[in-house]
């Protein structure tokens, strides 16, 4: 083989090895952009799934706390006519110590270290829908109406009122805590907004 057809041989098998490595980059950013196109895809799909359960969940929590909220305002009034028709002069005797330790910071049954639940279920042991103790203001109380005018199950709540001095200090039965816990209950989904409002009294001619 002379020199010339050498050179040219050598110059056909450049642009063909040339032509081979374009083929593989080629490939190479097709992989890329497919790759990264089907992340987006993954993405979006997840966002548009989970979009709707974000929104149904932020439902539930804004029903639960209303459910808080109806809570709070029947127990201010409830507690303001007890003390307008002088069935109590204070809050002596009316805040909730019952179960043992409910009230005790230090102790694990302490209203502040449970769930809402667990906390309901401490009131009610045996399920019966009766709370088992004395001076809770409302209990598992429906309140909503539905569109056949009966009292919806699925809104309650529960409220009652905690001595802020029971774990230590001096005792003040001037004021107290309002304790509202609002649930909203699909059966198997059970969603629970908590509400801690500090009370106080000012009665003329009243000593502590």
């Amino acid at each position: 083989m002379n020199k010339r057809l050498k050179k040219s041989v050598e110059m056909i098998e450049l642009r063909l090895s040339f032509k081979e490595s374009e083929k593989g980059a080629a490939l190479i950013v097709v992989i890329l952009v497919l790759t990264f196109m089907l992340t987006i895809g993954m993405v979006l799909l997840t966002v548009t799934g989970t979009g709707p359960k974000v929104a149904a969940n932020i439902r539930t929590q804004q029903q639960a706390f209303n459910s808080g909220e109806a809570g709070f305002d029947a127990s201010w009034l409830a507690v303001e006519n007890f003390f307008v028709n002088e069935a109590w002069t204070s809050f002596d005797g009316h805040c909730l110590n019952e179960p043992y330790g409910i009230d005790l910071p230090q102790d694990a049954s302490y209203f502040r270290k449970l769930t809402d639940l667990e906390l309901l279920n401490l009131l009610d042991p045996d399920d019966d829908g009766t709370c088992d103790y004395a001076n809770v203001i409302f209990f598992k109380q429906r309140y909503h109406i539905d569109e056949n005018g009966d009292l919806d199950i699925h809104y309650t709540y529960t409220a009652f009122l905690i001595d802020d001095e029971a774990g230590g200090g001096t005792t003040d039965p001037g004021d107290a805590l309002l304790i509202c816990i609002g649930v909203f209950d699909q059966g198997s989904n059970v969603t629970t907004s908590r509400l801690e409002v500090g009370l106080a009294i000012e009665l003329p001619g009243a000593t502590y």
